[in-house]
Parts: C-alpha cells; structure tokens; sequence
C-alpha cells in the first residue's frame, strides 16, 4: 500500500507513537493522516525528519533519538530504498547509549517496527522516505 500524494499533510509533530499503516510515493501514512517526507518514530511521538538519503545520515541528525535513549532499546534506521554502510560513529554512540542498531531498508525496518511496537518494546525508527513500497 501506498501513500496518495493528494492526501498529504504537512506536520512536525504527533503526539504518540503508532504504527505506520502505508509508505511509498515519498511518505507515510499512520494515525489516519500523510506524512511527505522522512520519518522519525520515537517513544514521545512522531516528527518530521529532514533527512533525505542515506548520505545525510549522520549523529547530529539522530539528536532526537540520542536524547530520548534512556527509552530507546532498539532503533531501526530505514536507509531507504537500498541497504548501505553507515558512519560507524553512530553505532558507537548509540551502543555507549544502551541502544541496538539495525540498519536496514525502509521497508523492513517498517515491518519490524510495526511488530515491535505491538509487542509494546520500546523501539524506535529514523525511516527515510521512498518513492515505491516493496
């Protein structure tokens, strides 16, 4: 399933964190509304990110997530549409940070997201948009 461009809405922040219903066509849809755009799922709700690629992935990006790492058991980082190296300085911050990493395609760190949150874990996603669902 796919997102409808039409049906975008802009927005930084939703108070909770949910599960996400749809992606493709450069969001996400979750909580019965569009998101354009990437994606940050974190324990005190979902919020714009405004990283666009795997190449922009870097520590200062992921400040939401360190800051709320005291929540954060595993975060799983969607790179997108292909699974590639990251900067080995974020793994290192994260695990000094008590937090796993799973970098992975944006399609399956939704699906693993999805199934951790409903198994009430406390899970976290950076998920970086792409333009087709797999």
């Amino acid at each position: 399933m796919q997102v409808d461009p039409d049906q975008s809405k802009p927005f930084r922040h939703f108070p909770h964190q949910v599960g996400i219903d749809a992606y493709g066509n450069g969001g996400f849809r979750f909580a019965e509304m569009s998101h354009r755009g990437s994606l940050l799922c974190l324990p005190s709700g979902m919020q714009a990110w405004s990283i666009n690629s795997a190449a922009e992935l870097t520590l200062a990006s992921l400040q939401p997530v360190i800051e709320l790492a005291d929540r954060i058991d595993v975060l799983l980082i969607g790179l997108g549409p292909d699974i590639v190296a990251i900067d080995p300085a974020i793994r290192v911050a994260l695990r000094e940070q008590r937090v796993i990493i799973e970098p992975t395609q944006t399609g399956g760190a939704i699906r693993t997201y999805n199934v951790l949150l409903a198994e009430d874990r406390a899970v976290a996603a950076a998920l970086i948009a792409v333009e087709k669902a797999r």
